[in-house]
C-alpha cells in the first residue's frame, strides 16, 4: 500500500518505520527535512509539502506537535486537504482537539473523503517496538479498511465512536497518566528523603499494587537522570489544558488533573524545561527547593 506520513518527529518517526518495515511503499514530509532523512534511508520517498505527500499516497497520517499545526497541516494551500481524493483515507494520530477533529471529519465528509482521529499511547517506547495503544474516532468503514495497517504498529486499536470520540478516549488517557506521573515523582522525592535505595523501591513497588506504566518507564529513566523525551513535557501541557478544557465543557471538576497541569506549568512555562520528557517534572521540584532555600 501507498502510505504517507505527515510529522517525523520522535514518535512519527518509528511508527514510519514500521510501516516502512511491513513492506509498504512510505512517502514523508516534516517542516525540518533532516528528521526524515533516516527515513529516506531506509527507502522512504521524500515530498516537499502535505500536498504532495497525499498526491502519490492511498492512505496518510499525520502526526504534528498541536492543534493549530494540524489544523495548518490539513486546511492550508499546499496541505492535505488540497492533494485529497475520494479514494484516500486520512488518519490524524496528533493529541488534538475532539471539535478539531470533528471539524476535519466534516470537512472531509463534504468532499467525499474518510478521515480518522487515532491518537496514541505508549511513547517512544511503544511507537518504536509496535507496541501503542490507538485510540480512534471516525467511520467504521474506513476504520476496517485500515485497521491492518494499525495492527503493525500496535498491541491493541478501538473504534470508540465516530469523530472526535479517539481524542475523548486519549483525553481520559493523559487524565491517568497525570496522576502516575506526579505519583512518580513524589515517591522517588520521598525515597530520597527517607534515605532509600530507589532502585530498590522501584523494584519492590513493580511487583506490587503500585505498579504502573510511568513507573517502570520513567522511573529508570529518572534515576539515570535521563531526561531525553520519549513524550514532551510541552505537549503534555497542551494534552491537559484540552483534558481540562473538555471536562469543563462536561460540568466536570477534576481537581487532580488541574494540579498535575498546574505543576507542568512551572516545568514548561517558569523553567522553561518543556523540551524534556514528561519524567523531567522532578526538576521542577528541585530548583523549587534551591530556590527556598
Amino acid at each position: 500500500m501507498k502510505i504517507g506520513f505527515v510529522g517525523t518527529g520522535v514518535m512519527g518517526a518509528a511508527i514510519a518505520q514500521n510501516l516502512l518495515d511491513a513492506g509498504h511503499e512510505l512517502t514523508v514530509f516534516n517542516r525540518t527535512k533532516s528528521k526524515t532523512a533516516a527515513l529516506v534511508t531506509a527507502g522512504a520517498s521524500w515530498a516537499d509539502t502535505p500536498k504532495k505527500v497525499v498526491e502519490q499516497s492511498e492512505v496518510v497520517f499525520t502526526m504534528v506537535g498541536f492543534p493549530n499545526d494540524v489544523k495548518q497541516v490539513y486546511f492550508e494551500d499546499d496541505g492535505i486537504f488540497a492533494g485529497s481524493n475520494e479514494q484516500t483515507i486520512l488518519i490524524d494520530m496528533t493529541t488534538s482537539k475532539p471539535s478539531l477533529a470533528q471539524k476535519i471529519a466534516e470537512y472531509g465528509a463534504s468532499r467525499g473523503i474518510k478521515v480518522l482521529d487515532a491518537p496514541v499511547s505508549g511513547g517512544d517506547i511503544g511507537a518504536k517496538n509496535a507496541t501503542l495503544t490507538v485510540m480512534v474516532g471516525g467511520q467504521e468503514t474506513a476504520y476496517q479498511q485500515v485497521k491492518p495497517l494499525f495492527e503493525k504498529i500496535s498491541k491493541k486499536v478501538t473504534l470508540f465512536g465516530p469523530a472526535g470520540a479517539g481524542q475523548h478516549a486519549k483525553m481520559a488517557n493523559q487524565i491517568m497518566i497525570a496522576g502516575t506521573m506526579t505519583g512518580l515523582t513524589e515517591t522517588l522525592l520521598y525515597t530520597k528523603a527517607a534515605g532509600l535505595d530507589p532502585h530498590k523501591v522501584l523494584d519492590a513497588l513493580s511487583a506490587g499494587g503500585a505498579q504502573n506504566w510511568s513507573l517502570s518507564n520513567y522511573g529508570p529513566r529518572i534515576l539515570d537522570d535521563d531526561y531525553t523525551p520519549g513524550f514532551f513535557a510541552r505537549h503534555f501541557l497542551k494534552d491537559l489544558r484540552i483534558a481540562l478544557q473538555e471536562a469543563d465543557k462536561m460540568g466536570l471538576d477534576l481537581s487532580a488533573t488541574a494540579n498535575a497541569k498546574r505543576l507542568y506549568e512551572v516545568m514548561v512555562d517558569v523553567y522553561d524545561l518543556g523540551d524534556q520528557g514528561t519524567q523531567g517534572l522532578i526538576n521542577t521540584y528541585s530548583k523549587v527547593d534551591k530556590e527556598n532555600k
